[in-house]
């Protein structure tokens, strides 16, 4: 047992200072960092989307709010309206158009993406007004091998559909 006589372990000790710690990091410490890069790398794998799906998705929300503005403009003139997808078998340009509508609306009649196609469920043209309540209708916008639909049950708005049917 250390004393504090002269000679003694403890004496020497406290006379050198502080026995020197060991260099390097713990267990516990490297069990956490690699717990923060794995949360980390987690999280930034799950925010990076498919970056073609993130353009559908636009497009989709574009078509719908373009088609409830040509709808809201039909009632408020009284016009028929429709709105019909370019035909590529006619030769037509990439896009759509608004038919009834006057030149004054100005409503755009293409894509931002070049690439997406628009099908119409059962028919060659969505009807848009000028009556308050229309047929349920529903367009499929395509880009590569995705899908999205755009639909309305004839009371409410056009929006986007969740999932992709077949």
């Amino acid at each position: 047992m250390p004393t504090s006589a002269p000679g003694s372990e403890r004496r020497q000790r406290l006379r050198r200072g502080p026995a020197p710690r060991a260099a390097g990091f713990t267990l516990i410490e490297l069990l956490i960092v690699i717990a923060i890069v794995a949360l980390t790398t987690s999280l930034i794998a799950v925010s990076l989307r498919d970056s073609r799906l993130q353009t559908l998705e636009r497009e989709a929300d574009r078509l719908a709010m373009l088609l409830e503005t040509a709808r809201a403009e039909s009632r408020a003139t009284g016009l028929p309206v429709w709105w019909r997808p370019a035909d590529p078998t006619l030769a037509e340009a990439d896009g759509f158009s608004f038919v009834g509508l006057p030149a004054a609306s100005r409503l755009p009649a293409g894509w931002l993406d070049a690439d997406v196609q628009a099908e119409i469920d059962g028919d060659t043209r969505l009807t848009l007004g000028p009556e308050a309540i229309i047929g349920a209708q529903r367009v499929w916008l395509r880009l590569d091998e995705r899908r999205i639909a755009v639909a309305t049950d004839g009371l409410g708005p056009f929006e986007p559909q969740p999932g992709d049917a077949p």
